[in-house]
């Protein structure tokens, strides 16, 4: 079979530029690839690098769909079903929310892993015998999940391609958190497997791109451990409590972490009490970002404004707390009520939602009636509170103590937020792959491959990945 799998394009925020599109390649699809690439033709088209050719004529396409690009993914879907050809849409938002998809949007539904689903849709599709909706088996593994296919991403087109994943999923349980809901398990893949992707990635930088890299923190640290001895420098995304832990932040930092993404939501407690972020009310802000500062680490603060404990003066105080605390970057978000998550819900039920229009769930849209203040409010503090937090000022006055993060920190504040349109530019003359490595190694990352990675000997040593036996689940899919 010939299959296509396909990224719709993302909307940009108020504050981002082509660099946005140009970050990463999705490896959800290139898992998906991997899965399928050994007895059928896959491709992959990612329509935030390059339109997407609508004329072809596979024998199936796949379709990963966030909430704000369901409209598009079904505009795509339509294209090829009017033609015969089945679509079958996947990823967070149909895992998530698969309920709210229109019944007649896509020809089948793909509702958890990947390894655990599109063995059996390609099947059903072979025989003629394709269902609506197509269940993950409960008892998937982290050893079951398949390594991305790092040979088929078009690696000019990114500005990063050094990603790893080393889990799926999040330990908690946060209100306003797409990846918080029920739908979606915490899974640790087996140390070794993650080794052999950092090798496969063949550099010193690598960014893990985990919901929560210390979700499990003796794997964590078991993992840090190991990766010591290769001379890495990496980022990744943690909680906060992480840095209630001496020994792992220590462990962090001599195993190369240079930086640290954080979702501090608010420096209201009302606020994180509103969506019961519980690990947040655990740390004080300022003693956690003071042990993370004191071992190096630089820190990529996210922020939630809409919550409930929130008003109009919540934008100052946050601005006043991030350049006294010298925190390196931020991102900041408005509040979302995503189909599937508890503040959805009740929203719904308060009557708040303002518009279901589901093309404005990016975060950068005010969907709903905040409680502390008007949408108008909210969105004018949005926008203005990067602003401020880019300007030439108060990027001088949070400049890091530490000398050896300074280079990386002027690129990203500079280069890539307060001057992003004209590095765009520069990218799409030159290329995103190098303008990235050359970001790297002035921020003083090695360019050079990555030693060999010490491959656990569990690991299947044939090239065809492992893919989840779904017999035993055939009844429990079938009843769905």
């Amino acid at each position: 079979m010939r299959i296509k799998l396909i990224q719709p394009k993302m909307l940009m925020r108020p504050m981002d530029t082509g660099l946005k599109l140009h970050m990463a390649p999705p490896l959800g699809l290139y898992t998906a690839a991997q899965i399928l690439r050994y007895d059928h033709e896959v491709t992959v088209e990612n329509e935030n690098i390059a339109p997407v050719e609508l004329d072809d004529s596979p024998d199936a396409v796949g379709i990963s769909v966030t909430v704000d690009a369901l409209p598009r993914a079904m505009e795509i879907s339509a294209a090829y079903r009017s033609r015969g050809i089945p679509v079958i849409a996947g990823g967070i938002h149909i895992t998530t929310a698969y309920e709210t998809v229109p019944e007649d949007a896509f020809d089948a539904l793909c509702i958890g892993c990947a390894e655990g689903t599109w063995p059996e849709i390609v099947k059903d599709i072979e025989r003629g015998e394709l269902k609506k909706r197509y269940f993950c088996p409960p008892d998937i593994k982290g050893s079951d999940i398949v390594s991305p296919a790092y040979d088929m991403i078009r690696k000019h087109s990114y500005l990063f391609c050094n990603v790893v994943h080393t889990s799926r999923g999040c330990p908690y349980r946060c209100d306003f958190c797409y990846n918080s809901s029920g739908a979606h398990r915490f899974m640790k893949r087996p140390i070794g497997d993650v080794l052999r992707d950092i090798e496969a990635v063949g550099m010193k930088h690598v960014m893990f791109i985990d919901d929560n890299l210390t979700g499990d923190r003796e794997w964590a640290r078991e993992f840090f451990r190991r990766i010591t001895p290769l001379g890495l420098k990496w980022n990744a995304a943690v909680s906060i409590d992480a840095a209630r832990d001496p020994e792992l932040l220590d462990l962090m930092k001599q195993s190369g972490c240079r930086s640290l993404f954080i979702g501090f939501e608010s420096v209201d407690p009302a606020s994180i009490g509103s969506v019961h972020k519980r690990q947040n009310l655990m740390q004080p802000y300022e003693t956690a970002v003071e042990e993370i500062h004191k071992r190096g680490i630089m820190i990529n603060a996210s922020f939630v404004f809409g919550l409930d404990g929130d008003t109009k003066d919540t934008f100052g105080a946050t601005l006043d707390w991030i350049v006294k605390n010298r925190i390196e970057t931020v991102t900041s978000h408005i509040l979302t009520p995503y189909p599937g998550t508890v503040v959805c819900e009740r929203m719904k039920a308060e009557g708040r939602i303002t518009s279901f229009d589901l093309s404005k769930y990016n975060t950068a849209h005010v969907v709903f009636k905040p409680a502390g203040m008007t949408a108008e409010e909210l969105y004018e503090g949005y926008t203005d509170i990067y602003k401020r937090i880019y300007s030439i000022k108060n990027i001088i006055r949070r400049m890091p103590k530490a000398r050896d993060q300074r280079a990386a920190y002027l690129l990203f504040n500079l280069v890539y937020r307060k001057y992003g349109k004209l590095t765009d530019a520069v990218c799409r003359l030159i290329s995103y792959e190098r303008i990235g490595r050359f970001a790297q190694w002035a921020a003083g990352y090695k360019k050079r491959r990555a030693h060999r990675a010490p491959v656990d000997s569990d690991i299947m040593s044939e090239e065809r990945p492992r893919v989840l036996d779904k017999a035993p689940f055939k009844q429990l899919a079938d009843e769905c």
